[in-house]
């Protein structure tokens, strides 16, 4: 709970708060404190000294007399010499913080009282210049900012090699290779830059790409690995993998919206007799129509336990015959204007598949 009847000073120092995940309530005065406190008993108390009506040091010795509030360690703020340590002890305060103060050191101070360890009253040494606090949150604020975006881009990281872990073990599961949703992501990403570019740097795409069968988790393995064509129970099965794989990554945040329907409906075809929705045209999202195409492309091109791998050339003309009917006219497009480039990708991961084996 922040009170201070200063706007400025307790916006920079719910920003300061909120920055580290720390959930803020404020009061402008002694008043409103009391109702708030009242309705939602705080952790901690950074209560400003000076404020008009009944000031920080009386509200205070209040709360702590008060059997209620009289555990709820505060935090005394003073722009002025006037509240010596010995008076914030005597009215019960765990802390007592001069103005300008660095908000990372009352940061510190809180955690500590809130945790209910000893927290020694605090001074900070004044500062001369009129502008030292707003100097003050600018250098603390730019820190929390960089650590902010340090744990951002290690949080980034851990997602992505575990849904690449992830990808790659379903993969194995499904045709012992994990190479699969590695070609196939790349060759959907190049497609989108000339069909939907605007998709291109959307995180929850790339995800969808990697983990577009996770739903065959629940198929069973004599299905997938079966060497002959499907019996019509079967395939009705495998079909609902797609589902299967929506339902099991819904609830996780950074795959929702695009990722998801990439997911669920990479199997739908342009003329609506895909699964499981019958989507047809553009009614089906353009991350799955683009997916589509880099699925086939990579089925075709690659050993299966039914048939063996087409040509490139065999598949880039197979392609364009479904052109208007399994795939949309714009995606099969893309990959004639791409074509030399996909071709290249492919080059490149079995050339280092074949390294890494070999080593």
């Amino acid at each position: 709970m922040l009170v201070d009847d200063d706007d400025g000073l307790r916006a920079l120092l719910r920003t300061t708060f909120e920055a580290v995940d720390v959930e803020v309530d404020e009061a402008a005065n002694a008043a409103e404190a009391e109702r708030r406190i009242e309705a939602a008993r705080p952790d901690a108390i950074v209560l400003d000294v000076s404020m008009p009506g009944l000031d920080g040091v009386s509200l205070c010795a209040r709360l702590k007399g008060t059997r209620a509030t009289r555990d709820i360690p505060v935090i005394l703020l003073t722009g002025s010499g006037n509240t010596s340590e010995a008076t914030a002890q005597e009215v019960g305060a765990d802390a007592l913080m001069l103005k300008p103060f660095s908000p990372l050191e009352l940061l510190a101070v809180v955690e500590r009282v809130a945790a209910g360890l000893h927290a020694m009253p605090f001074r900070a040494t004044r500062k001369e210049k009129p502008d030292a606090q707003l100097l003050l949150y600018a250098r603390d604020l730019r820190h929390l900012l960089e650590l902010e975006r340090g744990q951002r881009r290690l949080l980034q990281a851990a997602y992505h090699e575990t849904v690449t872990a992830l990808a790659g073990a379903l993969e194995s599961k499904d045709s012992g290779t994990g190479e699969h949703s590695q070609r196939v992501h790349r060759y959907a990403a190049e497609l989108a830059r000339v069909a939907a570019p605007e998709i291109v740097h959307d995180e929850s795409v790339a995800y969808g790409f990697m983990l577009h069968d996770v739903g065959k988790i629940g198929i069973p393995d004599r299905i997938l690995h079966k060497p002959g064509a499907l019996t019509e129970a079967e395939r009705r099965l495998m079909q609902t993998h797609t589902v299967l794989g929506e339902q099991l990554l819904r609830g996780v945040t950074f795959l929702r919206g695009s990722g998801l329907e990439i997911v669920r409906s990479h199997h739908e075809r342009w003329d609506g007799d895909g699964y499981p929705d019958g989507l047809p045209g553009k009614e089906i999202p353009v991350a799955a129509r683009i997916f589509a195409v880099a699925d086939a492309l990579d089925a075709m091109t690659s050993d299966r336990p039914y048939r063996e791998a087409l040509s490139w050339a065999a598949a880039g003309r197979e392609l364009l015959a479904q052109s208007g009917k399994q795939f949309d006219p714009a995606v099969v497009n893309a990959f004639c204007s791409r074509e030399r480039t996909l071709r290249r990708i492919r080059r490149e991961l079995v050339a280092r598949g074949t390294a890494v084996a070999g080593g």
